[in-house]
């Protein structure tokens, strides 16, 4: 099939032949009750002329003065009417185009349908003053059927010479009506790829019209945003692994320089450490796209956020051990919450390894979970931060400015994944070790 042929029509032309549909159908169930009514009607009110006729030819059957052979034509339709008096089995007297057969056997009283010489007849039979005088009344169907087409053509009439004019007009009306659509359409085709200013409202469009340009506004806010966002992420990035490739450049010229094995193996070991900490930067990068990447998720299943607790706390313990640490877990056996494992984990992931990172030598690390409210915490034996700096945790490559190592990354994930799941992040100092305490609450609808 051609692209011509799957192209769909335009909402203009599916208004416009839709109502012309919806009219036509609506006249003909209009005309087909009208002739319905009208072919009643009529048939009730000539039975009625038939049976008055009958009446009167019942009445001067009696007189025995009457000719009933006399039948003057005084109308186009008195041929296709007619009558038979019948005496003691004899006729005797009809119409001049009256079949010479009875229209309908004698005694036979009222209305029947007869077909008489190949042709449909419409009869009334009564009895005269006496009781062997039978009057037959009838009328040819057909003429019927001429009368209330004649009276149907009057009204079809009009309505086959208006239908045109109604299509033309119900044209004009739908074409007006999308004026406003082809408006949006002509300006939002004609705006640059990077114009993502707000459509501006027009006070003339309809009101059908409103929530679209409202929702591409929006549209054109979140694309502003991501964009913005973007190009932040990549200035940022550029900058911050600009630091440690420098690092590992002069280390590795260093040791290319180096004249002493102790000299070229400290130079080794400040490489590896550059390219450790470059890694780690690279994997914060990655997380924090993929975060930035990821549409809202309205509900979730309930999972033990206990096991991925465990799971993170395993692969970070050796690091603590190496400082000569170590990290404590309380919580219950078993906490089921609707979020995603993987984003506890994450969570989970970063506050210790900030912990760990900026704890004291020999120091323990503390986390805990608790069902009631639903919360982590983890708590830290570390130098602490200013209120200035508890302020700005979160904003991306920020860190404090006597910290030589991390890059800021670790805290924007968590606000981040703390934004997307409406959780509360409270940051105090540590009662119990002095360093920095942080507390995630989730909202008590996360409660499995």
């Amino acid at each position: 099939m051609s692209a011509s042929l799957r192209k769909p029509y335009s909402l203009q032309w599916r208004l416009t032949w839709r109502l012309l549909l919806a009219t036509a159908v609506v006249w003909l169930l209009v005309l087909a009750s009208t002739w319905w009514r009208t072919s009643h009607e009529l048939s009730e009110l000539l039975d009625a002329h038939l049976a008055q006729t009958a009446t009167v030819l019942a009445a001067q059957a009696g007189h025995d003065d009457d000719d009933f052979t006399v039948d003057p034509v005084l109308h186009k339709y008195q041929a296709k009417v007619a009558f038979q008096i019948w005496h003691e089995q004899e006729l005797l007297g009809q119409s001049a185009r009256a079949p010479t057969q009875r229209l309908v056997p004698l005694g036979v009283k009222g209305f029947t349908d007869q077909t008489i010489n190949g042709e449909h007849w419409r009869v009334f039979a009564t009895q005269g003053h006496e009781p062997d005088v039978w009057v037959l009344v009838a009328e040819l169907s057909s003429a019927r059927r001429e009368i209330l087409l004649a009276g149907l053509q009057s009204a079809v009439g009009p309505v086959l010479i208006g239908l045109p004019v109604l299509a033309l007009w119900i044209g004009w009306l739908v074409m007006r009506a999308m004026t406003p659509l082809r408006t949006l359409g002509q300006t939002v085709a004609m705006r640059h790829a990077q114009a993502l200013q707000p459509l501006q409202a027009d006070v003339s469009a309809m009101s059908e019209v409103q929530p679209l340009i409202d929702a591409l506004n929006r549209l054109f806010v979140q694309v502003q945003e991501h964009i913005e966002n973007e190009r932040r992420f990549t200035a940022d990035a550029a900058h911050e692994l600009r630091t440690p490739i420098a690092a590992i450049r002069m280390q590795a010229q260093v040791v290319e320089g180096a004249a002493q094995d102790d000299e070229r193996r400290q130079a080794l070991q400040a490489v590896l450490q550059g390219c450790d900490r470059a890694t780690h930067l690279v994997a914060q990068l990655l997380e924090l796209a993929r975060l930035d990447a990821q549409a809202p998720v309205q509900t979730m299943a309930a999972v033990d956020v206990m096991e991925p607790t465990r799971q993170v706390l395993a692969q970070l313990v050796p690091q603590a051990l190496q400082s000569g640490g170590g990290i404590d877990l309380n919580g219950p056996q078993r906490l089921l919450l609707r979020t995603d494992a993987v984003r506890v984990a994450i969570l989970v992931r970063n506050l210790v390894d900030n912990a760990v990172r900026y704890s004291h030598k020999s120091a323990q690390v503390h986390v805990r979970w608790q069902l009631s409210p639903p919360m982590l915490e983890v708590e830290d034996a570390g130098p602490g931060l200013s209120d200035v700096h508890m302020h700005r945790l979160g904003d991306r490559f920020f860190r404090v400015a006597s910290s030589r190592e991390g890059s800021g990354l670790g805290w924007s994930i968590i606000r981040r994944i703390a934004q997307r799941e409406s959780l509360q992040v409270q940051v105090d100092r540590s009662p119990a070790l002095g360093g920095l305490r942080v507390r995630l609450t989730w909202p008590t609808s996360a409660q499995a």
